[in-house]
């Protein structure tokens, strides 16, 4: 469904040239659900925004089901950004905007009646357990709640392909299970592929089939959660898994 070939991504910085993305090529299949891990500076969050279409890449092409999204006309490449879901490191609620607003942004951005949406939007809230949450606003939340909102706004469009950049860094224990079972909920309800950017291997080994390592800008190890976690063939895979101590 979804195919990244040769995508490359540099920045200016001051002290020179930083290369965030070198060359790198992934094939995800509808319905996977693919953690990507790495180092702090590996450069996944530079591929979620990517993936995305918030950074433009320098060379490559990413593909969903035949059309090149950086080759695509304006009213293409609209389309295909509304099948596209992003959960942000933080979330990123509108303060001033209820659990219901927030999740229905993307619709009322489009132009779309509340008619049309409501019914769908009264479902997220259900889907991931915040029935009774309707008006409060982000303030009156936890952190485990505004990132079900943050899921569930991301959901409102109907994507087939959900990122997600670091969804429980900056939660406890217990919420962060919770939260991983619901990712797994709706996997299970919506079917969609779903692409997590983590450094907590737990997350991946919870939820993800498929894990893919980053260093450097550089895909250095893909494969199955459990032959990468049992058999590790790169140092910086052993490093993230504990196996190895860093010289």
């Amino acid at each position: 469904m979804i195919e990244i070939k040769g995508l490359s991504k540099t920045f200016k910085t001051a002290n020179g040239s930083l290369l965030a993305l070198d060359n790198v090529n992934l094939r995800l299949e509808a319905g996977e659900m693919v953690g990507i891990i790495g180092m702090s500076g590996a450069g996944k969050t530079t591929l979620l925004r990517c993936l995305s279409l918030l950074e433009k890449p320098d060379e490559g092409a990413i593909t969903i089901d035949g059309l090149n999204l950086l080759e695509a006309r304006d009213d293409r490449m609209r389309d295909y950004r509304q099948k596209i879901g992003v959960v942000f490191q933080g979330n990123q609620l509108l303060k001033q905007r209820n659990v219901y607003e927030n999740i229905a942004f993307p619709l009322t951005l489009k132009g779309e009646a509340k008619q049309n949406y409501d019914e769908r939007i009264k479902r997220l809230i259900e889907l991931v357990g915040l029935q009774g949450k309707e008006g409060s606003y982000p303030s009156q939340l936890s952190g485990g709640q505004k990132q079900r909102v943050a899921i569930a706004r991301a959901l409102a469009t109907e994507p087939d392909l959900l990122l997600l950049d670091e969804p429980t860094s900056a939660l406890d224990a217990i919420t962060t299970r919770a939260l991983l079972t619901l990712l797994n909920e709706i996997h299970a309800k919506t079917q969609a592929t779903i692409l997590i950017i983590t450094h907590e291997l737990n997350v991946v080994e919870r939820v993800c089939e498929k894990v893919v390592v980053i260093e450097d800008g550089k895909f250095i190890e893909e494969g199955s959660v459990e032959d990468v976690f049992k058999h590790p063939k790169h140092k910086t895979t052993r490093l993230l898994l504990g196996l190895e101590e860093q010289a």
